[in-house]
């Protein structure tokens, strides 16, 4: 009788220890806890981790970096190094529509597999700024007018050139915002350094549904952007 109640005791004791086990969670680490509290999508650090368009619309603004780390930047409207001699962006950013980013990062693995890749002079432009960049310089050969808006107001046009991996720029004859023949595509009398440089550009660019203007190399324009609105987004400069 003496044994079988200790026999009992003991299979209590075991039953609650197990029992006791099964309730309690194991804890979480700090890793875990971090990535339960943020969306697949999210960038946690954006030098890092990279967005996807999962579940975007094409007509979404986006800003690029958050989708590739693969481009270069000197967003020239966020300096006075531009030839309005004025600085009309609050910060530097390239924004475009997800259409237009997707387009500019295809071409973009097409140059890398060339030992080159894009860098932006200027992406998306919000109307009021256009609107700021006509009182500068009110003379449509060169600014927009505003009333009527330009590609770059519709998050479908982008000002590049050409880097090497090194970061240093290809010679395409002329600077950025050079207003004169010899920033024209169809001028010829250039060194065929040039020549190849800019012929690399704009039928890489023309190959992924982007269109060049005569008057400027730098420019192009996505055909698909070319009805979308007019849009006046700014985006937020980080402090």
């Amino acid at each position: 009788m003496k044994y079988s109640l200790v026999v009992l005791l003991l299979g209590l004791i075991v039953c609650c220890r197990s029992k006791h086990k099964t309730e309690v969670e194991k804890p979480q680490t700090a890793s875990e806890i971090k990535m339960d509290s943020v969306a697949a999508d999210t960038v946690v650090d954006k030098a890092t981790t990279l967005r996807t368009f999962d579940g975007l619309a094409d007509t979404t603004f986006v800003r690029l970096a958050d989708f590739s780390a693969d481009f270069a930047y000197d967003m020239r409207y966020a300096t006075e190094n531009n030839f309005l001699k004025a600085k009309v962006y609050d910060c530097a950013e390239c924004y475009t529509r997800v259409k237009t980013a997707k387009a500019l990062i295809a071409a973009n693995a097409d140059f890398m597999e060339q030992g080159v890749k894009i860098k932006f002079f200027d992406c998306y432009r919000p109307n009021s700024v256009q609107y700021k960049m006509w009182e500068i310089v009110p003379n449509p050969q060169y600014v927009a007018n505003p009333d009527k808006g330009s590609i770059h107001n519709k998050g479908g046009a982008v000002d590049i050139t050409l880097v090497d991996m090194e970061g240093n720029e290809l010679d395409m004859g002329t600077d950025f915002d050079y207003f004169g023949k010899r920033a024209y595509h169809d001028n010829m009398d250039l060194p065929q350094e040039i020549l190849d440089n800019r012929k690399l550009l704009k039928e890489t660019m023309e190959d992924h549904g982007f269109w060049s203007i005569r008057t400027e190399w730098w420019h192009y324009n996505l055909s698909a952007a070319s009805n979308d609105r007019v849009a006046n987004f700014k985006w937020e400069c980080e402090d």
